[in-house]
């Protein structure tokens, strides 16, 4: 919900936003520690390797896999808050070192996706007002969730089928730095776009039949005037707030979509660290997902009050 931008208000969001990292931490933590399975046992029980008991058990003390649970706990969460987060088992590199090579990777999907989705759903709110488009507002008033639902496998999948294989219209061999991006970007645009849609479409009908609309077009301006003037800027508010929210859903449509389509990023390397139990690279990618999300939903709470000047002053007697 929005609220007034006060220093109180600003506190209050950074604590949640503390809290949310904590509980993610902890709760990925935990769900690690009980998975079945040992990444060390994976990496290093190989007869080839040569190694004695003594050498595995030696390993296992360097990466604190013998300390007790709540050691470990504690242990860990200091050593991230230093910025040390361990090293990878399997590869046997520092975790931050695999995070920052992947991450802009990532970075540049996600980013690209989710303004790709923005966008696309501007144009169908756009397009639906306009009558010889009618049609698509009643498709997504008679099949709301339909975009919304389809799996992002499926979906990357049958962009494949048409464009590379059918049309040929982007080649998935040997592709250019730019032309393999296009179809992994329209997989993670289309299932943001359709909701972000589905709510601006609803609003627009909603803001439309208020009394401030009914006056401005009785002063005589335009249709077009009084929807980007005064419709759109109340709709697109309720709209900040399911962005951010899609937004948070963008790390686990990348996972899926850089297997799909073998990009790398932290997607491919959370897979990875799935396969080979690598908990301390999965635990970063966990925490680093929930960083994205909380800054992007600090982002939107921050914008409320720049789209709508009644949000920038405290109102009543709150400060």
């Amino acid at each position: 919900m929005a609220t007034s931008l006060t220093l109180k208000n600003i506190v209050t969001k950074l604590g949640q936003g503390l809290f949310v990292l904590w509980a993610a931490f902890t709760i990925s933590f935990v769900l690690l520690q009980i998975m079945p399975g040992d990444a060390i046992l994976v990496r290093f029980m190989d007869g080839d390797m040569g190694l004695t008991p003594d050498a595995i058990a030696s390993i296992r003390t360097f990466y604190g896999a013998d300390e007790p649970f709540l050691v470990q706990y504690f242990q860990t969460i200091m050593a991230y808050l230093t910025g040390n987060f361990g090293n990878s088992v399997i590869s046997g590199m520092p975790v931050a070192q695999e995070i920052m090579v992947n991450l802009p990777r990532t970075a540049l999907l996600a980013g690209l996706g989710f303004t790709g989705g923005v966008t696309l759903a501007l144009i169908i709110a756009v397009l639906a007002t306009l009558p010889g488009f009618r049609w698509i507002r009643n498709l997504f008033q008679a099949a709301p969730a339909l975009l919304a639902s389809v799996p992002v496998f499926w979906l990357g999948i049958l962009l494949i089928q048409i464009f590379s294989f059918r049309l040929g219209l982007i080649s998935v061999i040997a592709p250019g730095p730019w032309e393999r991006l296009i179809l992994p970007v329209a997989t993670l645009a289309v299932p943001i776009a359709a909701p972000i849609a589905q709510i601006l479409l609803r609003n627009i009908d909603a803001f439309s039949v208020q009394p401030f609309a009914y006056v401005a077009r009785a002063k005589g301006a335009s249709q077009r005037y009084v929807l980007l003037r005064h419709v759109a800027r109340n709709a697109v508010l309720p709209v900040l707030t399911i962005a951010g929210v899609t937004f948070g859903e963008l790390l686990a449509g990348a996972v899926v979509t850089e297997t799909v389509f073998g990009l790398n990023g932290l997607g491919r390397l959370a897979e990875r660290s799935v396969r080979n139990q690598d908990a301390a690279v999965l635990q970063a990618v966990v925490l680093i997902a929930a960083f994205g999300y909380v800054v992007v939903n600090f982002i939107v709470d921050m914008l409320y009050p720049l789209i709508d000047p009644r949000l920038r002053k405290p109102q009543g007697g709150n400060a």
